[in-house]
């Protein structure tokens, strides 16, 4: 989860600049769940770099994000401390190198940061350091139930859900504050209503919900028919009637905001220039890691941040590629009278090997399934969504 600025349109032929930069600080988790796609997948470059981001890396990555902000005239950013599991780095690393970004970051930028963890290494004293330094605390969690997480055990098959829920009630309790929200991968397997009914237990400010990382050379499970655009559909009903009250739920509010025609940003969803980027822990500059479910490489850009700026990766094909907004997508997709609402769906779900990423998502059939119904929810009560609340809505932040 990460506190997103939402993008103005870029001026036409120009790149639009990063805003959201996904910083490795470890490069390894304390967790091994049996359906990851970065240490399961096809891409296992994380074996030959460094389990940690050296001092050198961290200060050096400091050094280009204040470089970009400055040359990109930026007024905010987003900055996410990720792994891997990134509190295995200790609060203390994580604070000091937010420190150091907002130190050299121009006057006039904020840094909005982000911590996202597995939630199991959430104590008293780490949260207070987090919360010193204004790190805001993101979990990835399956869900708010035992067996939801059945399959997030650690490296010796025991269950993570003791600890990590530990966790995450103690930031509920006692740091409110500081916690950004729950993120969730949708199991089209468990009841989407239970579900999301279990993560509002643990009273999160707000909910992310992603489909599985899968593409047509590699397909997500369980696809017959729409049963994630199903899923989505039954949670979306529970939260609309709710009043929307309960907590934030991001593709929900894009979904609707996108309909209205308000400006949305998220990468699941419409054709909003793509403003992220990510260092590795040897700083290497990549883009995000859901390629790296694709094929081995695909997030490679040959870049790092010794030796070249965010600005030379903002013309890397693959960044080009991300900007370039319907051109970049099939002419099915195209055609689509959904086109600005789904925006072709996440990047690397459009992957084929052979055909690259011209292709509509492999989850098509769910996003127009979750599109419509939503429409259908607008079409019968659209006074309860008034434009400028949910304007509102999507200018104040993203729990990605």
């Amino acid at each position: 989860m990460s506190e997103k600025v939402a993008p103005p349109l870029p001026v036409s032929g120009s790149p639009s600049p990063f805003r959201q930069f996904i910083v490795k600080v470890h490069g390894r988790c304390n967790l091994a769940c049996r359906y990851c796609y970065l240490y399961e997948g096809p891409d296992d470059s994380w074996r030959t770099r460094p389990a940690a981001a050296p001092p050198a890396v961290l200060d050096r990555t400091a050094s280009r994000i204040a470089e970009h902000a400055r040359s990109q005239g930026l007024t905010a950013l987003s900055l996410v401390l990720h792994g891997g599991e990134p509190l295995l780095a200790g609060a203390d690393t994580l604070a000091g190198f937010t420190d150091l970004v907002r130190d050299r970051v121009p006057p006039h930028c904020t840094v909005h940061a982000v911590v996202q963890t597995n939630g199991t290494l959430l104590t008293e004293a780490r949260l207070t350091t987090l919360a010193r330094h204004d790190i805001r605390v993101g979990i990835s969690l399956d869900g708010g139930l035992p067996a939801h997480n059945a399959r997030r055990v650690d490296h010796a098959g025991r269950p993570s859900w003791p600890a990590a829920v530990r966790g995450a009630r103690l930031l509920a309790d006692r740091f409110p504050s500081s916690y950004a929200g729950i993120l969730t991968v949708v199991d089209p397997t468990l009841d989407p209503v239970e579900t999301y009914d279990s993560l509002l237990a643990l009273r999160p400010p707000a909910v992310d919900l992603l489909l599985p990382h899968g593409n047509w050379s590699a397909p997500p499970p369980h696809r017959e028919g729409a049963r994630y655009g199903d899923w989505l559909c039954a949670v979306f009903d529970r939260w609309w009637r709710a009043g929307r009250r309960e907590t934030r739920v991001r593709l929900f509010e894009e979904c609707v905001a996108l309909l209205l025609g308000l400006p949305a940003a998220t990468e699941a969803l419409g054709l909003a220039p793509f403003d992220a980027v990510v260092v590795e822990t040897d700083g290497s500059i990549e883009q995000v890691d859901s390629l790296k479910s694709c094929y081995a490489g695909a997030a490679e850009t040959g870049l790092d941040v010794f030796h070249h700026a965010f600005d030379e990766a903002l013309s890397h094909p693959g960044t080009a590629a991300r900007q370039a907004g319907p051109a970049a997508l099939a002419a099915v997709c195209r055609a689509c009278p959904l086109l600005h609402v789904c925006g072709g769906g996440h990047y690397a779900h459009r992957y084929r090997s052979g055909h690259g990423f011209a292709n509509p998502s492999v989850y098509c059939v769910d996003l127009q399934r979750f599109i419509r119904h939503v429409a259908a929810r607008l079409t019968e009560d659209v006074t309860t969504a008034p434009a400028s609340a949910l304007s509102s809505a999507s200018r104040d932040g993203d729990t990605r």
